[in-house]
């Protein structure tokens, strides 16, 4: 099939390309909103990731009870409360309000006609929250009608923003800030837009330049970018498709084109590196350089490179199918689009990139044929792709052979090392804090939690199906829970009752407001009550999480193990490739919560800690870096396995496996880095989070494991490496996959 695909190629290379080029036109104009559509960035969303659980069915009970708008809130700073002009001000700023289209409720710290003289707002039990604990500044809440369209809710929401940013004009000394979701959704949106943007920058020409040095001429250089910026486009329009179904994250748009990138250049790479040794090969009746060479060296290439490439996809994608287990749709979204892009990246790989090959002709044939960089040639031809027969990675095997217990015992006790902090690791559910501290966005929210901490929201919410009166009697026993800061008086919405409890300290997702939690959860009232809030949203997760892993995984271990077994015909080669993962992924987790958790290069990556790792992090970063790390396992393989067959006893076959693939997996590992560590630049912590892990993942993958741990346990194992039940054997000889 793949021979088949390759001589098709061959022959119509021009409408293949037209082809993708019409293909990848639309799909990057759907994404970007170039058809008068909904462009996908303005259909991402925001906020904690959430599971099926008490948390939501509470937030499902509260919606049922009449939804409300989106709000507006002002931030009015450098004012005194019990001023007549700050009153004047804005008695007149709420008038215009109310009298607005669409405008549901103004809430605004304003003292009623009816009380007596001198009263202030810090008199009045309500609207005090809407005052500072300094007493230097205030809060206005403006909310629209919640059956709102789209577009008629943005028209009332830019009024009213207009209207509250004029609040201070009349006031000497005041400044105001104006925020809230909608805000802050658009800040992480647009801060998505400029790191992809900023990622994409600074990844796509250093790889570039680094493949000029690997192949030696600029034409086979671009080839594998050509492969992922169709995995970019192509990917971005499957993010648009899947919105359809359910919310996008605004960070999923990163971490699908990260994982693109890295995928669609070492594919590229692959393919390329290949044909040119297929094509430096060439023996027989066609003359060297000649289109017939050409078109034989393709249909090789895409029959054996492209079959490896087929068996890497798998892979990675098995590997992501662990995310769809989960019930968060975030993990969902990241699956379905990641595999989208895998799939994207596949294609890209056996089609798009032969028809440039065959279009590019003899230009591909030797290092530096197509520049004229001074000492290119030279460079590219001591480290370019084809590797010889005898070389760096072949001394590197044998050494390792001889040293094979020492290797194997010394990269053990590294990684085990690196792992240790991973033990202490702390999940997370940040909001705002995901955003820099220059943020403006940020620094609302961070300034109204600890100036305004009544009126900000409470850590905790109970839902209770009981009236006010039997609430309002057991909130005693809720304040006097250990972690309890306050608690407001319950309050009606609809058929239930309201009881916001406030922990102690100001981080949401604080140790107290968890034990809060885990307290009213464990110790039920006579009525029925279900708790919800930020901190309880994250238990929720994380206990869904621990409950659906082992599924996840199993399902990821058994596919990926079939896979390996169908392509090696050995039981004890994909054990052996299933436990070095484990390994290196817990390096990596560790470095990640060393970095993130224990706030150390703070200042090397810009940003500032929040004690902990993102709640949904921690799985993405063991679906890619096990995929990714596969990906380097199969470009192995596939070269010793390749070996073994032409009668290579185990040590050779290691031998030159590893001569032969180690150019093409520390090219491809560096340049995947390379994109890993362009993504770092950006100013997402989460997108900071995943790029560091995986960098560190492909990093230890590619250097400790596939160089040095690999061939040392594959020497230790010797002729064992090979073996199966017979039952197992026959099984193989009828549907194993060889080359």
């Amino acid at each position: 099939m793949l021979a088949a695909l390759a001589r098709s190629v061959a022959r119509h290379p021009v409408i293949t390309l037209v082809g993708w080029v019409l293909v990848l036109v639309g799909a990057g104009g759907a994404a970007l909103g170039a058809f008068g559509n909904e462009p996908l960035f303005s259909r991402l969303t925001t906020g904690a990731p959430e599971v099926p659980g008490e948390s939501q069915t509470a937030q499902d009970l509260l919606a049922d009870q009449g939804e409300t708008g989106e709000s507006l809130t002002l931030l009015l700073e450098g004012v005194d409360p019990a001023s007549p002009d700050l009153a004047a001000a804005l008695g007149e700023a709420v008038a215009d309000l109310q009298a607005m289209d669409g405008v549901a409720d103004v809430v605004a710290p304003l003292v009623p006609p009816q009380a007596p003289a001198g009263t202030t707002p810090l008199d009045v039990p309500e609207l005090a929250p809407l005052v500072s604990e300094d007493q230097d500044a205030v809060l206005v809440t403006v909310t629209v009608d919640a059956d709102l369209d789209g577009a008629a809710e943005d028209a009332a929401l830019a009024e009213v923003r207009d209207r509250l940013e004029a609040v201070d004009d009349d006031l000497d000394g005041a400044s105001g800030r104006v925020a809230g979701f909608t805000t802050l959704i658009d800040e992480i949106t647009d801060q998505v837009r400029v790191d992809l943007t900023r990622g994409e920058s600074i990844a796509l020409p250093i790889s570039l330049l680094v493949m000029v040095f690997v192949f030696g001429g600029f034409i086979a250089a671009g080839l594998p970018i050509i492969g992922a910026l169709a995995s970019i486009l192509g990917g971005l329009a499957a993010l648009l498709g899947w919105s359809y179904l359910f919310d996008i994250d605004a960070a999923v748009v990163n971490v699908v084109t990260i994982l693109g990138l890295g995928l669609s250049i070492d594919y590229g790479l692959l393919i390329v590196s290949r044909y040119r040794e297929e094509l430096r090969e060439r023996r027989g009746g066609h003359r060297a350089g000649s289109r017939a060479a050409r078109d034989a060296a393709l249909v090789t290439t895409v029959r054996t490179a492209g079959r490896t490439v087929v068996f890497s996809a798998l892979t990675v994608a098995i590997s992501l199918t662990g995310l769809l287990m989960f019930r968060a749709d975030i993990f969902r979204a990241i699956g379905l689009g990641a595999i989208s892009v895998v799939v994207v990246a596949l294609l890209s790989a056996l089609i798009l990139v032969p028809a440039v090959i065959v279009l590019a002709g003899e230009r591909l044939a030797r290092p530096g044929a197509a520049t004229r960089v001074p000492g290119l040639r030279a460079v590219a031809t001591r480290f370019g792709d084809v590797a010889p027969a005898e070389g760096r990675f072949s001394r590197l095997a044998r050494w390792v052979q001889r040293h094979a217990v020492a290797v194997f015992t010394g990269v053990l006790v590294v990684l085990v090392v690196l792992a240790v902090p991973s033990v202490s690791m702390t999940l997370r559910a940040d909001g705002p804090e995901l955003l820099p501290t220059s943020s403006p966005q940020r620094q609302f929210f961070t300034d109204l939690r600890e100036d305004f901490p009544r009126a900000a929201g409470s850590d905790v919410t109970v839902v209770a199906d009981a009236p006010v009166e039997d609430v309002a009697a057991w909130a005693q026993e809720v304040a006097d829970l250990d972690g309890v800061q306050s608690v407001d008086p319950p309050q009606r919405r609809g058929d239930l009752t309201v009881l916001e409890v406030h922990a102690e300290g100001t981080d949401p997702v604080n140790e107290q407001a968890r034990q809060v939690v885990e307290q009213l959860r464990a110790d039920r009232p006579g009525f029925d009550t279900w708790v919800t809030g930020q901190a309880a949203g994250l238990i929720d997760f994380t206990a869904d999480m621990r409950e659906r892993a082992p599924l996840a995984v199993l399902s990821v271990v058994l596919a990926t193990f079939v896979l390996l077994f169908l392509m090696t015909g050995s039981v004890l080669v994909p054990v052996k490739a299933l436990l070095m993962n484990v390994v290196s992924l817990g390096a990596s987790l560790g470095v990640l919560v060393w970095i993130f958790q224990d706030s150390h290069l703070e200042g090397l990556l810009q940003f500032t800690s929040t004690g902990g790792i993102e709640s949904f992090v921690p799985a993405l970063v063991i679906a890619f870096g096990f995929g990714l790390a596969m990906d380097y396992e199969v470009f192995l393989l596939s070269r010793i396995v390749e070996q073994h067959r032409l009668g290579a006893d185990n040590d050779t076959a290691v031998e030159r496996g590893l001569q032969r693939s180690g150019r093409i997996i520390t090219s491809a590992a560096l340049i995947i880095i390379i994109v890993f560590l362009g993504f770092v630049t950006g100013e997402l912590l989460i997108i900071k989070q995943v790029g560091v892990a995986l960098a560190v993942a492909v990093l230890v993958d590619a250097t400790l494991v596939r160089m040095l741990l690999v061939p040392a346990t594959m020497t230790l194992l010797g002729d064992w490496n090979w073996w199966a039940p017979r039952p197992l054997r026959r099984l193989h000889d009828r549907i194993g996959v060889t080359e």
